[in-house]
This record gives C-alpha cells, sequence and structure tokens, in this order.
C-alpha cells in the first residue's frame, strides 16, 4: 500500500476514535469498509466480553479470523443474529460481505491479496491500530442459527513467507485481554514517563528474542519517545 500515513505508524498504536477517523479522514461509522476512498479498505474489530461479532486471532497474532457483518436491524424484522449474513442487498447489489467476498476469491486468479488495514477497540474510547493484512481467504461457517461470513488475514509482511522472521516482530496482534490488562495495569500512561498521549503497546522482551505476547508480564505502554528509544533491545 502505497498510502503514506500507514508508514508513520507502528502496529500497537493507541489511537481515540476521533485520532482514528481524522487518520483516515472518514468517519467510521461501520466495521467493514471496502475502498472507503476507492483504495483503502479498513476493517474495525473487537475481542471485547459481549462484542458483536466473533473476531479471533491465531498463529501467535499473524492471523486475524474476521466475522462478517448482519442485516441491518429492521423495526418489526426478525433479530438479524437469526438471518444468514448477507452476500448481497434486496435489490442485489453487493454488501460489505459480498464485496470483500469477491475480492477473496479473486485472490490467485491473477489479482493480488486485498491490503486491509484493521484497527481494534480494546475499550471505550481506546482503539490500537493493529497494522495492515493482507486478505487471503473467505468462506461460511455455521453457528446456532445461521451462516456466517469468514475471512482469513494474515499480517502483510508475513503473506507469501513459510516462517516468521524477525520483521514481523512489530506486526504480531497482541491478544485484547492482554491489552486491556496492561491499559489497566500501566493506568494508561507510559511507563517510563507517565505520558498519556502518542502510546505503544510494546514487547519488553521481544518476540524474536524468546518473549511472549500472550503474558502481561511482557507487554507495557510507552510512549512514542521512548518506544523509538528502547527499539528491539531487552531491557
Amino acid at each position: 500500500m502505497s498510502d503514506p500515513r500507514h508508514t508513520e505508524i507502528d502496529p500497537g498504536t493507541v489511537l481515540s476514535y476521533q485520532e482514528m477517523c481524522s487518520r483516515e479522514r472518514a468517519s467510521l461509522q461501520r466495521g467493514m469498509n471496502y475502498r472507503l476512498d476507492g483504495v483503502r479498505s479498513i476493517f474495525l474489530m473487537s475481542r471485547r466480553p459481549n462484542a458483536p461479532y466473533s473476531d479471533e486471532v491465531q498463529d501467535e497474532g499473524l492471523t486475524i479470523i474476521y466475522e462478517g457483518h448482519d442485516e441491518p436491524r429492521r423495526e418489526a424484522g426478525p433479530d438479524p443474529k437469526t438471518i444468514d449474513q448477507p452476500l448481497k442487498t434486496s435489490s442485489g447489489r453487493p454488501t460489505q460481505n459480498g464485496l470483500f467476498w469477491s475480492a477473496a476469491k479473486q485472490r490467485g486468479a491473477g489479482h493480488e491479496a486485498e491490503i486491509v488495514i484493521v484497527y481494534e477497540k480494546v475499550l471505550t474510547g481506546i482503539w490500537v491500530y493493529n497494522g495492515l493484512f493482507r486478505l487471503v481467504d473467505a468462506w461460511l461457517a455455521t453457528d446456532e442459527f445461521r451462516s456466517v461470513c469468514k475471512f482469513r488475514l494474515v499480517s502483510a509482511e508475513q503473506a507469501g513467507t513459510n516462517e516468521p522472521n524477525e520483521a514481523d516482530e512489530a506486526t504480531r496482534v497482541i491478544p485484547s485481554l492482554v491489552k486491556r490488562e496492561v491499559w489497566k495495569r500501566d493506568k494508561g500512561r507510559c511507563r517510563i514517563c507517565g505520558r498519556d498521549s502518542d502510546l505503544h503497546f510494546d514487547h519488553i522482551i521481544p518476540f524474536s528474542k524468546g518473549g511472549s505476547s500472550r503474558v502481561a508480564e511482557n507487554i507495557q505502554l510507552l510512549c512514542a519517545t521512548h518506544n523509538l528509544q528502547k527499539h528491539d533491545r531487552i531491557e
């Protein structure tokens, strides 16, 4: 992706909703946004308790399984959670599910994988930039009541390789439970200087040197200045 806005921040950067919308120059009212301005595709995900959709993080944070979205709720209509997630509207136009489905199915047929910008809601008003991912697959799954769309996204750095490497360190998605625990433990401030803005989730011991993304003990909040100073040094 040539958009310079996504070379200016690293995965793990904390943003408010207003900062996220300002960065994307759009009011992000829906979770799925196919080629918002003709170029950028954006997913908003959540792994919070009672989140409306079942998004997953796999492969030590290199893969996201994103669930498609429901029919809009209509007055006097059935519960959207009891209806198959639609690929088309009643007029035959593709829904956001349908647009991303087509993009996933075109991969390997002379088309490169769609690049998707992923943000995650961690707490009310607190979002995290998870990075750039490639949309590599789509399928239908069945839950208790209906069919739902599933989309597989792989870290843009990792896609097309067989083994993780040190360049993937910054692209690993830290589990949501860990993010929330760290945010509360560090009180939403840089662990070194106490700054409460321009924050990042940082690995204390890098993954490439044996550190884990799965435990809060290895994750800390750092401001941009101290995050830059640290790089991948073990402290």
